[in-house]
């Protein structure tokens, strides 16, 4: 029999049976540095399923990338993955995930395997390929949340958006939400620490009530990058703070070539997590005990949502700027689809994504563009 949820149904058990529990496989199916063929991702993928399925996680997540529309070809490196080219990288993924030999297969062994499959697109297009799958939900990484190219295009399916808060300001939280909750009132925020991986002392577990004080009436996450047991311990007291949702990297280890694997719950790892959960939402003494220790309250001491130095490096890498989506002639008025949100912010020269998105649509462009030129003030002068 096939398993599958609506999305009505799965957002019922954010709201009323938390924390839902996501295994975010993220771009884990890749395990060598040599390239393998898209059976094989396949095949790895599969077995990140089974093992999220035998742990007892509620989701399995994993990340869709299409080059075109998300990374310029600019020779550019991320500092959590050293000596991996952004440009490169993407284009890998991309090639790897086919839609039909790739995510058709593998949403179908989510369903067939009684998990909940979903996928973090990082960009429109890929929004649109996940689309095909008929997902029930998304998710937004923190890299994205002022990619309102691609917030435009979620917020319109009226299904669930989980987006994450690392690498931001609270003013940029506010703003993602606040153009997700014009068209869609279904959104979570996941607390995050863009540091891969994240120590205890830089987790701030207190930011957890701070944004529920800030977003009265939208549940609030956790989205975790810290390790070992020390990441079991955080994720357990995140329950005890009353999450709606955790979010935790996983990998069959933590010592496999790729991005995140490092970053990765394992899957004994996962298994005690879900098991401490479930005591904690039984056992008062034992929520009590893990609440009132040491570790607990130390953790939630920083009470303010700010960008954290160590989180500085990303933005500028990982934002996105404006770009033309196709050749655009003189006298052309932009559309959506003659706009592209792209990284890195840093070297693309275009306007930002967030606010400038809307305000640039319906106006005339006064000289030719190529496909990705940058969208400037001077398109329109």
């Amino acid at each position: 029999m096939m398993f599958t949820k609506t999305a009505d149904q799965i957002w019922d058990a954010i709201l009323n049976n938390p924390p839902f529990v996501i295994a975010e496989a993220g771009k884990n199916f890749i395990m060598t540095v040599a390239e393998r063929s898209v059976e094989d991702y396949l095949r790895n993928a599969k077995l990140l399923v089974d093992e999220a399925v035998a742990a007892g996680a509620h989701a399995i997540k994993f990340q869709t990338h299409t080059v075109e529309d998300e990374q310029l070809h600019i020779a550019i490196e991320s500092p959590h993955f050293k000596g991996g080219d952004r440009y490169k990288w993407v284009t890998r993924n991309t090639l790897a995930t086919p839609v039909e030999e790739f995510w058709k297969p593998l949403k179908q062994y989510c369903d067939q395997k009684g998990i909940i499959f979903f996928s973090t697109p990082m960009s429109r297009e890929s929004a649109k390929k996940l689309a095909q799958l008929d997902v029930q939900l998304w998710k937004v990484g923190s890299a994205d949340i002022l990619d309102f190219v691609l917030l435009d295009y979620l917020r319109k399916t009226g299904k669930p958006i989980l987006i994450s808060s690392g690498m931001s300001t609270l003013d940029e939280v506010k703003r993602a939400v606040n153009f997700i909750k014009e068209k869609n009132d279904r959104v979570l925020v996941f607390h995050c620490v863009s540091r891969y991986p994240c120590p205890p002392e830089s987790l701030r577990l207190g930011t957890i009530n701070y944004l529920r004080q800030e977003f009265p009436g939208t549940p609030i996450g956790f989205s975790d990058h810290s390790i070992g047991q020390d990441g079991i311990m955080a994720d357990l007291i995140a329950t005890g703070l009353g999450v709606n949702a955790i979010e935790k990297h996983f990998s069959i280890g933590r010592d496999i070539y790729g991005a995140d694997h490092k970053v990765s719950m394992t899957p004994d790892e996962l298994e005690q997590l879900m098991k401490g959960i479930e005591r904690m939402k039984t056992d008062a003494g034992y929520k009590t005990e893990i609440m009132s220790s040491e570790w607990a309250q130390k953790a939630q001491e920083v009470v303010v949502k700010e960008l954290q130095n160590e989180e500085s490096a990303f933005p500028g890498i990982f934002r996105k700027s404006l770009m033309a989506a196709r050749d655009i002639k003189a006298g052309e008025v932009v559309t959506k689809e003659m706009l592209y949100a792209m990284r890195p912010y840093i070297f693309a020269g275009g306007m930002p994504t967030s606010h400038e998105y809307v305000l640039v649509l319906g106006k005339t462009v006064t000289k030719d563009l190529k496909k990705y030129d940058p969208i400037t003030t001077a398109c329109f002068e």
